[in-house]
């Protein structure tokens, strides 16, 4: 019995130790985003070219253009804009909704997000694995939390603009929108699958995915 056990223990230890972004083992490491990333990391930018200036990021100031079909708008604080978070494993992302703004629902295969109501009143939401809904309207000074991998929006329910600041246990959480997902690839995916999927009528499907240009 022991044995087995020993051999379950060495068999997850890889998963265990991989769980989440890896450990840094430099200092820093600002990426250099003009070249190609080996296991998520990007390569350090040369230590005699890093400047105070990469450890500063102003990119969560400014308010985030919501005209679009969501009347919402991230803005992300990632590696990919900030490099300086490269190989630390955390992120931010501010998030803008004019009043009946939705950003809608999508999940982060690779981290979780916890996340903070700046200004107005939102509607935050996410499903579980077993349908399960859990929601609460949250205002300024509140914060939320979603797990990882899991479906989750936040919708504007007050009158006046909203604000969120979301954090992440990944330097870049990735997101997955299921509207845009589902019904705006390129190529689309085959119309039979999406109407046995929803259990609808082909031009149901191809009138939502004209409102995703697909």
């Amino acid at each position: 019995m022991a044995a087995i056990l020993c051999m379950v223990v060495f068999l997850l230890a890889p998963f265990v130790s991989h769980a989440a972004d890896p450990d840094p083992l430099l200092d820093f490491c600002v990426a250099d985003l003009d070249s190609s990333p080996t296991f998520a990391n990007f390569p350090c930018k040369p230590a005699s070219n890093v400047t105070s200036e990469d450890f500063f990021f102003d990119g969560l100031m400014n308010e985030g253009n919501t005209s679009n079909l969501f009347g919402s708008r991230v803005t992300p604080g990632n590696v990919l804009t900030f490099p300086a978070l490269n190989m630390l494993g955390i992120s931010m992302n501010r998030v803008d909704l004019a009043p009946n703004g939705l950003n809608p629902p999508h999940s982060h295969p690779r981290a979780s997000e916890s996340g903070v109501v700046i200004k107005g009143r939102v509607l935050v939401g996410f499903v579980t694995t077993g349908n399960v809904f859990y929601s609460k309207v949250l205002g300024p000074g509140q914060m939320f939390v979603i797990p990882r991998g899991l479906v989750h929006f936040q919708k504007n329910v007050g009158g006046k603009k909203a604000v969120i600041l979301t954090a992440f246990n990944s330097q870049n959480a990735g997101a997955v929108v299921l509207s845009t997902t589902l019904f705006g690839t390129n190529p689309s995916i085959p119309d039979h699958v999406l109407t046995q999927t929803f259990q609808v009528d082909s031009s149901v499907i191809n009138g939502i995915q004209s409102n995703f240009g697909s």
